[in-house]
């Protein structure tokens, strides 16, 4: 086999017409038809000895670099094999890629690029009705059927960890080059003196221009990676994509969260940064047409958390990935296209939003981690870079959060986030920038006239419309539709005197109590629950990335506790009450439980891993001791209970030296009933 299919590939190889001039088949077209056949007639026990030949004749004559024909090859191959075989090649390909690891970027494309196409015919024909070929005795699987089954042989997580393997080497390559070519330009600053100008700059030019092209080329690496993620993601059913999302947010290195792939003290912040926008752009990828019928099993506390706080780094590339990813897995009707865009909707029945009834699962889901993004828009909201599509896909995710998890209580924590995020545009104790808080404003107008019209309220449509006719006519710079524009006159300041342009908690509160919601929580301004990890992450971020100005300026997580506290203190009447509650003592006590908490979970999850890894002898050896240790203490307790019964030579006295028996005579001893006679 090493000699016959490569002597058939090179027939192959440089053919351009399919009939001799006699009408007959040439060469190509008769190597061709023998591959195929060849191929059909292939076992699973002789794959191996059918592709590895392939995979040598093209690193021989350096056809990865310009893959067309490497590309045609496998696409032969994937038609040509039995369906169930397809895994096999899948694995020989990733295997390849292994091995060429450290060759050149178009080298790791072009095998990339073979692994996205033979994936995507495994895909479409894995799973169907087999149909006999007519010119042998061998089936295949007709390609439009679905769904798709890739797993029969390599494992899920063992596929995507080879691929993001590949993709962190790609990056690793891409950032040294660029260390190399500064390195480069200032040693040539050095050496000016020594030589020629012209050369020098000659070098300089080379330098440049191959280091872009390696770039380039890294790039193109990068993204067939990313591509093939998000083709073998989309091709898994619901639970093993979930899985591969928990595994692939297991690599993105987060600020304050210990990270067991990456060192991000050698590839520096830019290395990091990187790499967190390509793990997230894997997840874009796979999360693409997720529907998960219960949120609870689509965003896990082990996959929310990590998220989240990727999600407030001071980073707006960042921060709008992770918005597409939670839009891809709230958005369970296709809604998203239909909002796309921050506006002021005249007619929400319009669109014909489709949505269901909540279930009781996702209102568990929300009771538990609804907070956790409510702080996450909240928080995302004030960052400084923020640009028109971070309001819109902000926009966005509420309204998504309102058409598929919102019951009674989640409107009214939803109204106290838009209040909420008003009034910190108005009070501006952040010292943000006034786009930054016309932009909120902006965003709280078009959400309010979104929710009331979803929810039916009368009274608070009435009142949101109009908010919004006076901002027409006093303060346009506050609506969506003029703020986004080009060229739009700011204010330079905001009047909290003027409430006729901005939402009233009481005209809100009086708006729902007609349409009987229980409005009891809605005085009470809503405060975002800072946790340990998100602040001691941001805290890292920032002395990583900023300068010490910008530090100065942004609050502590001391300042931001003790700012929770006066807000609080001066929206609810008993403030002694709350300063006596809320001191030291507690919040160390809370930290203390956080991290109990923690622990137990690294428990159960180290016993969940023993039972599913180790093996089952192991597990048997482990329960029989523990069954041991049962029996020998329960031999103890008896042991203890049990007493012998009383001697006939009466009790014994104990004495200094051995035992002395008192002897009873036969007549004076007490026999039971039944053995008198």
């Amino acid at each position: 086999m090493d000699k016959l299919i490569p002597s058939l590939l090179f027939n192959m190889q440089d053919s351009d017409e399919t009939e001799g001039p006699s009408g007959e088949e040439n060469p190509a077209s008769l190597a061709e038809s023998c591959f195929r056949e060849l191929l059909g007639r292939a076992a699973y026990g002789n794959m191996n000895n059918a592709v590895r030949p392939v995979l040598v004749h093209l690193d021989n004559h350096r056809l990865w670099d310009t893959n067309e024909f490497s590309v045609s090859c496998f696409r032969i191959i994937m038609y040509s094999i039995q369906a169930q075989h397809s895994h096999h090649v899948i694995q020989q390909v990733l295997g390849h890629l292994d091995t060429h690891s450290k060759n050149t970027p178009r080298v790791r494309a072009g095998i990339v690029q073979v692994l996205l196409e033979t994936v995507a015919i495994a895909a479409k024909g894995s799973v169907g009705p087999a149909s006999t070929h007519r010119g042998g005795d061998y089936t295949w699987v007709n390609p439009t059927c679905s769904p798709p089954n890739l797993w029969l042989g390599p494992t899920v997580l063992e596929v995507f960890n080879t691929l993001l393997k590949h993709l962190r080497v790609s990056v690793d390559g891409e950032l040294a080059d660029g260390r190399r070519v500064s390195n480069c330009s200032v040693s040539s600053s050095r050496a000016r003196d020594r030589e020629s100008v012209s050369s020098l700059r000659a070098r300089d030019r080379d330098s440049v221009s191959s280091s872009r092209a390696r770039d380039s080329d890294e790039r193109i690496v990068q993204n067939a990676i990313i591509q093939t993620i998000g083709f073998f993601g989309g091709n898994l059913p619901d639970y093993q994509r979930a899985e591969v999302m928990m595994f692939i947010m297991g690599k993105i290195p987060v600020y304050g969260t210990p990270c067991h792939s990456l060192d991000t003290v050698k590839i520096g912040h830019q290395g990091t940064k990187r790499i967190q926008a390509m793990l997230l752009n894997s997840l874009i990828m796979v999360t693409s047409g997720f529907k998960s019928k219960t949120m609870c099993a689509a965003l896990p506390a082990a996959f929310l958390e990590p998220l989240c706080s990727v999600s407030l780094m001071e980073d707006s590339e960042l921060r709008l990935l992770v918005l597409e990813i939670l839009h891809n897995i709230i958005d369970r009707h296709d809604n998203r296209a239909k909002l796309r865009g921050i506006r002021i909707i005249p007619n929400v029945a319009a669109l014909k939003i489709k949505r269901e009834k909540i279930s009781k699962q996702d209102v568990t889901f929300m009771k538990k981690h609804g907070q956790q993004l409510y702080r996450h828009i909240y928080l995302g909201c004030k960052e400084e870079d923020n640009g028109q599509k971070n309001f819109e896909l902000l926009f966005t995710a509420l309204a998504l959060v309102t058409i598929e998890l919102a019951n009674e209580d989640v409107i009214i924590d939803l109204i106290r986030l838009s209040l909420a995020l008003q009034d910190m545009a108005l009070t501006n104790e952040e010292n943000l920038p006034m786009f930054i808080r016309c932009g909120i404003m902006a965003l709280v107008a078009a959400y309010l006239n979104f929710l009331s019209q979803m929810i039916a309220s009368p009274g608070l449509c009435q009142h949101v419309s109009k908010v919004i006719e006076l901002r027409n006519l006093e303060a346009p710079y506050l609506l969506p539709e003029h703020v986004f524009r080009e060229k739009c006159p700011l204010p330079t300041v905001l009047q909290a005197d003027d409430r006729a342009v901005f939402f009233g908690v009481c005209d809100v509160t009086e708006a729902l109590c007609g349409s009987a919601y229980s409005v009891e929580r809605l005085p009470i301004p809503y405060v975002p629950q800072v946790t340990v990890l998100y602040t001691v992450g941001k805290i890292l971020h920032r002395c990583r990335q900023t300068s010490r100005d910008r530090l100065s300026r942004r609050k502590s997580f001391v300042d931001t506790i003790s700012l929770q506290l006066d807000i609080l203190s001066n929206s609810l009447p008993d403030k002694s009450h709350l300063a006596e509650e809320i001191t030291f003592e507690t919040l160390k006590k809370a930290i203390d439980t956080t991290g109990l908490e923690e622990q137990e979970r690294e428990r159960r999850r180290q016993v969940m891993e023993k039972f599913q890894k180790a093996p089952f002898e192991e597990i048997a050896a482990h329960c029989e001791s523990k069954n041991n240790m049962l029996h020998d203490r329960l031999a103890q307790i008896f042991e203890l209970t049990i007493r012998p019964p009383p001697s006939p030579s009466g009790p014994a006295s104990i004495t200094s030296g051995p035992a002395h028996y008192q002897s009873v005579p036969v007549y004076e001893m007490k026999f039971p009933d039944l053995c008198v006679y």
